[in-house]
């Protein structure tokens, strides 16, 4: 019989061994958006991009403008939290559920590995503010915290799984508001939060040592990957421009298949994260996982109205982590992405 250790070192999923196939499709649900609330003008953020086929080609779109922590200021008393400064372009916060103790596949998953909220604020040429990310809550918070956002006008533009089964029951749910108030749109999102246990900051700690042979991952992916907390994360990012009602992201917003790597002990990790694909590529990066072993968990968008139009799908895979990097390398160069620098 196998003892607990060994179901919580993810014993008996191991890429030597075919994992069960499971997919599962997220629902679409269309946001509500709102008329009161913290007051950001949000038409852009459920509808398309405004123009029709065969007409006059669409605009330049917006593009962001850098900023200073400063700036930012008033966003991080409205959150509780302090942020960081990713490019001097977008203001980002995390919220990691450092609360939730879940299982997933006999492995307990760390908030690195896929329990981590974040919020991300990017200011643009035209003085509007764009706020998106992903939020982590359990089943019991979801429908409080989706009440929260509809109150404060912010749209939710996925509600779906990161995990096989897991327990307690997680779910994430992608949150998206444009407008010219980011202090209000803040305190919208905080307003959220508080409809979940998400627990105070903590102070900066440095990441203990990966128990993992990192530089032949790096090599084997193609990229420099991080020490993230305890994790080893390597992300690539969309080579193409991103538009989102006529508002550019900055490269690698919201178009990154992005490697969560826990380790496990003795070069071992459990692997969770997702992959972000145009249409044309779902099917072959589906392929080439399964023929490696790894494991399918959602299929689904993150935006609403993004152009090019995209797809992302979340895996699970447990190995060796040399063994794992070579699994997901050849869906890596089956997308037009390049490594992002860290």
């Amino acid at each position: 019989m196998t003892d607990r250790r060994s179901q919580e070192n993810g014993a008996g999923h191991d890429l030597a061994t075919t994992p069960r196939r499971r997919l599962l499709v997220a629902a679409a649900f269309a946001p509500v958006l709102a008329a009161a609330g913290t007051g950001p003008a949000l038409a852009a953020t459920a509808g398309g991009s405004g123009r029709k086929h065969g007409t006059e080609p669409a605009p330049e779109p917006v593009r962001p403008v850098a900023t200073t922590p400063a700036e930012w200021k008033g966003v991080a008393k409205a959150l509780g939290r302090p942020g960081s400064l990713l490019n001097d372009v977008m203001y980002r916060t995390r919220f990691p559920r450092h609360d939730l103790h879940v299982v997933s596949q006999g492995v307990r998953v760390s908030p690195g590995l896929a329990l981590a909220s974040h919020i991300g604020f990017i200011r643009y040429a035209d003085g509007t503010t764009l706020a998106m990310g992903d939020m982590t809550v359990t089943e019991d918070e979801l429908q409080p915290v989706s009440d929260a956002l509809i109150e404060h006008g912010i749209a939710q533009t996925a509600i779906h799984k990161h995990l096989l089964a897991h327990e307690p029951d997680v779910w994430w749910t992608h949150v998206h508001v444009h407008g010219h108030e980011p202090v209000a749109m803040a305190r919208g999102f905080r307003a959220a939060f508080d409809a979940t246990a998400t627990p105070p900051a903590r102070p900066p700690e440095s990441p203990p040592p990966l128990d993992l042979d990192v530089k032949a991952m790096d090599d084997v992916l193609g990229t420099e990957g991080v020490n993230d907390g305890g994790i080893y994360k390597a992300v690539f990012a969309r080579r193409e421009t991103i538009v989102e009602n006529g508002m550019a992201l900055p490269a690698g917003v919201g178009s990154t298949s992005a490697f969560n790597f826990q380790p496990l002990g003795g070069g071992r990790a459990a692997v969770n994260g997702d992959f972000v694909m145009i249409a044309s590529e779902v099917q072959t990066v589906h392929s080439l996982l399964r023929n490696s072993g790894v494991s399918l968990v959602e299929l689904h968008n993150h935006a609403l109205s993004e152009e090019p139009r995209l797809f992302f799908t979340h895996f699970w895979a447990v190995g060796d982590g040399v063994e794992l990097a070579k699994a997901l390398r050849p869906a890596v160069d089956a997308t037009n992405v390049a490594p992002v620098e860290n």
